[in-house]
């Protein structure tokens, strides 16, 4: 199954705007009695500001990007994409026949989501082509990270916690996510001095070029990457082929360093060839640099089909700890 993100604008989300842009409403008070609680409050989205309802009771969770933030935060959803569902730390929701399933994004059960009656739908990232549809189900929020928005994916990462926290009243929880994010992601970068790396990606026995995903991750680092011209844009030689990327062309740039996903471990139910066997059976690969010193990094399994904050924390993690080894 090969799972893509669907192109889109991007609406700058950052964590000084969400926090301007979450103003409560729907708040009364009388002379009798103090000020109530809001009831709901208006998040900034990828689509323009939204009014939300304040701990929603029934939320259906479809951004895979949220996915581990919502656990953290003891949210249970009515409906889900189990089949985008990490292999690891999901059994609970996968498991569960009362969250009902709402397929992948490229075969949706929106009929799963009406049946489930959310109060609100946590959408975007790989089901942001159905924000119109799904807006006629219940409130829709696409508040995923994007590569445009402000300051990079990453601070949409930020941005994306910050807004969970405020809707499901733990913002103490989201504020100590952005706090781990920024303190790995700084030991990454201080970590990093300028070193080539080769971006990468494994799927049924190849190797690709993964700068499309994988340039989100160095942008807050002093790494360059081997395949990118000056002009910011790839080389012909980096792009995706049938084939994969040719072996010998790896070792012609000679990377210092490796970063590489394994999409097959993230989506495949079937056997496939993991990402390690794969690199050290090439042979054209034994007198790289990044074969000799061990310079190569192995993003954990599901890294492909989460891409939250967590995901990002523990890969800047991996990066600091490896470069400083």
């Amino acid at each position: 199954m090969k799972l893509t993100t669907s192109p889109r604008r991007w609406t700058a989300l950052t964590g000084a705007g969400i926090a301007a842009a979450l103003a409560l409403t729907g708040c009364s008070s009388t002379p009798e009695a103090e000020e109530a609680p809001a009831s709901s409050i208006t998040v900034a989205t990828n689509n323009g500001d939204v009014e939300v309802p304040v701990e929603p009771v029934r939320v259906a969770a479809l951004d895979s990007t949220a996915f581990e933030t919502l656990l953290a935060f003891g949210i249970e959803p009515v409906v889900a994409p189990k089949p985008l569902l990490p292999s690891t730390g999901f059994e609970a929701w996968a498991d569960d026949a009362e969250i009902l399933d709402a397929g992948s994004h490229r075969e949706p059960n929106l009929e799963a989501v009406s049946e489930a009656a959310p109060d609100l739908i946590i959408g975007g990232y790989r089901f942001a082509d159905y924000t119109e549809d799904l807006s006629k189900i219940a409130t829709t929020i696409d508040i995923a990270p994007g590569d445009e928005s402000e300051g990079g994916y990453v601070e949409g990462l930020k941005a994306q916690t910050l807004a969970l926290g405020k809707i499901f009243d733990k913002e103490e929880e989201a504020e100590k996510l952005v706090a781990d994010l920024e303190k790995s992601t700084k030991a990454a970068a201080d970590a990093t001095n300028g070193e080539s790396v080769f971006l990468a990606s494994t799927s049924v026995g190849r190797v690709d070029n993964a700068a499309g995903r994988l340039t989100r991750i160095i942008e807050p680092l002093d790494l360059k990457d081997v395949f990118a011209v000056e002009s910011g844009e790839l080389d012909e030689t980096a792009h995706h082929t049938d084939q994969g990327l040719a072996p010998e062309t790896v070792a012609q740039a000679n990377p210092d360093w490796v970063i590489v996903f394994d999409r097959d471990a993230a989506t495949s139910d079937e056997d496939f060839t993991p990402a390690q066997q794969i690199f050290e059976s090439q042979a054209a690969w034994a007198q790289t640099t990044f074969t000799t010193d061990d310079q190569v990094i192995y993003l954990e399994p599901n890294f492909y089909i989460t891409e939250g904050i967590h995901a990002y924390t523990r890969a800047f993690d991996q990066i600091s700890a490896k470069f400083a080894a």
